[in-house]
């Protein structure tokens, strides 16, 4: 009887007959609108048919799956798993096919949106965020930045009770403080901390609490600004990087126009993200750059070289989407624009392949920079390149200005005038 009955069980087609049949055709449509390969394919309708036959045989309602219950199935079904028939096993397919499940069944709306965990800390931190988005006007990553800070102090502090500010003290600011410092490399870089505990403060003096006492208990770590040259790609150094470009290979064509927006633009990695298929005028030569991190719209001329390396990538090798963003995933799901890690890891790369000895993509904006001096350019004319409010943020430049420094450098003691 057992055999029988395990024998019928082996003949179910759980996809098309089991609790989620009636979704497996928008399931199928999702992995294949975002590009995922046939074997991956695959192993997500094995992975879904194996939860079916376990929701089939726990009894479990549709409309209650959430991430309890797909955490349950891993952690709980699958290392003891008995399921008959051609089932997948693989934990790290199985949470990743399930994932996708959950998002299909959530647009159709037979499951509920995931719950927020809603603490008086996290209620606390989305306040301050709609403060400095909409009376501060900081950028996205600079309000991120700042609530990270801020979240670990309250959570340290209150953990998940009530957010009581008048109870803190400036010796426990400061001692949070000292644990921070210890995360950054240089004691100069934790003034970010210094700016986020100061900025949190302030916003709760504007609202009436008494930490004016807070605000002082902090001062920023030494920093002597402008005290360095910035560090720039010398121009034997600029031919070297360029004539590595143009390379057969998977995705080479954007690495090219990615290195080039950088490099001929000064654009910082996020700014090259977000360049849209809308934002370049071919006709008359432009490119509009949207959310920057001065939060403003501004329209720079496209290089004849930075507009041909773009035009190549979108002719030759960017796969068809729906996405409006010129630079996409090449890899599954591809419907998605690049987000700016690879942007820096693409510039990464170029060093590499151009034999230097560098890593940091904000390289090129210096060198950027310091072309436009050495062309004869102003510093009034970078700091409007490079989209700085303030002309003293393009000041350091000034160290890398040849003409002007040979013209009010004095003679050596000693020297023939």
């Amino acid at each position: 009887m057992a055999n029988e009955r395990t024998s019928r069980s082996d003949r179910i087609d759980w996809l098309a007959k089991g609790p989620l049949a009636p979704y497996v055709d928008a399931y199928k449509q999702y992995l294949t609108d975002r590009g995922y390969a046939a074997s991956t394919f695959k192993n997500c309708l094995r992975g879904i048919a194996h939860f079916a036959q376990w929701m089939h045989r726990r009894c479990r309602c549709l409309r209650r799956i959430d991430e309890s219950v797909v955490s349950e199935f891993l952690d709980s079904h699958l290392p003891r798993c008995r399921c008959t028939g051609p089932t997948h096993r693989d934990r790290r397919n199985l949470s990743a096919a399930l994932g996708h499940l959950l998002m299909v069944l959530r647009a159709s709306g037979i499951v509920a949106p995931p719950k927020a965990k809603t603490t008086p800390v996290a209620e606390e931190l989305l306040r301050y965020d709609e403060h400095m988005d909409h009376v501060r006007g900081l950028a996205p990553k600079t309000r991120s930045i700042a609530l990270r800070i801020i979240g670990r102090l309250l959570t340290s502090r209150f953990r998940d009770g009530p957010v009581a500010i008048n109870t803190v003290r400036p010796d426990q600011v400061r001692r949070f403080f000292a644990h921070q410092a210890k995360l950054y490399s240089k004691p100069a870089n934790a003034g970010s901390v210094v700016a986020a505990l100061r900025g949190y403060f302030r916003y709760r003096a504007s609202l009436g609490d008494a930490v004016h006492g807070l605000i002082g208990a902090l001062s920023y770590p030494a920093n002597w600004q402008l005290s360095s040259l910035p560090k720039t790609l010398t121009a034997e150094e600029v031919e070297q990087l360029i004539g590595a470009l143009g390379q057969p290979g998977r995705s080479m064509r954007r690495a090219d126009a990615i290195v080039r927006c950088a490099l001929d633009l000064g654009l910082r990695s996020g700014e090259v993200a977000r360049i849209g298929l809308d934002d370049i005028n071919w006709r008359a030569g432009t490119i509009t750059l949207r959310q920057t991190k001065g939060r403003r719209e501004d329209v720079l001329p496209l290089p004849v070289a930075t507009g041909k390396a773009i035009a190549a990538y979108l002719q030759h090798e960017r796969p068809k989407t729906a996405n409006r963003a010129v630079f996409v995933r090449h890899v599954a799901p591809r419907d998605v624009p690049v987000g700016p890690d690879l942007v820096r890891k693409t510039i990464r790369q170029a060093f590499a392949r151009a034999g230097l000895p560098y890593t940091r993509s904000h390289l090129l904006r210096h060198t950027m920079a310091n072309r436009l001096l050495a062309g004869g350019a102003s510093l009034k004319e970078v700091a409007d390149v490079l989209r700085h409010r303030s002309l003293n943020t393009a000041m350091i430049y000034a160290k890398l200005d040849s003409r002007k420094l040979i013209e009010v450098a004095l003679p050596w003691p000693g020297s023939a005038s």
